[in-house]
């Protein structure tokens, strides 16, 4: 499935109001471009609550805190149209592992769930009806020492299939893998410290995976993942429960 990373400008703006639906068994994906005017910016800071204000605030560089901004703004506008309220009436909590929910106050009566990544001017949202999902996005950088760190925390297997890759390759498949292991962990609530604890089998298509979790593991079992095109140069992988779901993407335009 390819991915296309529209403009905050687009999503935010009027001509997306209305209503999207979920079906059962199904995860819709948003792409979003984290560039847009000052104007855009104080329409999606007013949207945020307060620690979200406050964690915008703490990052130092403009650009980061403009896509702090953008990030967050968009994720509520996405959360809105399913909810059929305003972006800024959506209310979020973390649970014990922090991860973000929908608020009581906010939901439906379909039970909405959510994950977010956002990295280097793009962010991508998943959303899907009573299953838990994750997702995770990367942009693929040839400094990441992809032998040391599988070795350290990946599984065996995964370490052995990327030292037997030529150095160009070790990289990609080392970002595959990591974008399809935290997407499992994100949708969980799990940190990266579990990274070893969930082994990544890529199906033959490339487009699918496995995840085998061994005994004794924090992780959940029965986890699959879809692999997700999002342009030369980037990875990325959305990952839920049971195999018998399908990801959809959500803008008219992918």
């Amino acid at each position: 499935m390819l991915i296309s990373f529209q403009s905050i400008e687009h999503v935010t703006g009027a001509e997306w109001q209305g209503h999207s639906r979920l079906e059962l068994n199904t995860v819709h994906l948003w792409g979003i471009d984290l560039d847009g005017s000052p104007r855009c910016v104080e329409r999606c800071a007013q949207w945020l609550d307060k620690e979200e204000q406050h964690r915008a605030a703490r990052l130092v560089r403009k650009e980061d805190r403009q896509r702090y901004v953008f990030a967050h703004g968009g994720l509520r506008t996405v959360l809105s149209r399913y909810l059929g309220i305003a972006p800024d009436l959506v209310e979020l909590c973390r649970n014990e592992a922090g991860k973000p929910f929908v608020t009581r106050k906010s939901r439906d009566q379909s039970v909405i769930t959510f994950n977010m990544s956002h990295a280097h001017g793009r962010a991508l949202i998943a959303v899907s009806m009573g299953q838990e999902v994750g997702v995770d996005l990367e942009r693929i950088r040839s400094d990441v020492e992809a032998a040391k760190l599988s070795e350290r925390f990946f599984a065996p297997s995964e370490h052995a299939t990327i030292m037997q890759l030529s150095q160009k390759q070790r990289i990609a498949r080392f970002f595959r893998y990591w974008v399809a292991k935290e997407a499992v962990l994100k949708a969980q609530g799990i940190g990266l410290l579990a990274l070893s604890q969930c082994e990544i089998l890529l199906g033959a298509d490339g487009l699918s995976a496995e995840v085998l979790v061994p005994a004794g593991s924090p992780l959940q079992s029965n986890w699959r993942v879809r692999l997700l095109s999002c342009d030369e140069g980037w990875e990325a992988a959305v990952a839920a429960q049971g195999g018998d779901w399908v990801a959809r993407c959500s803008l008219a335009e992918c």
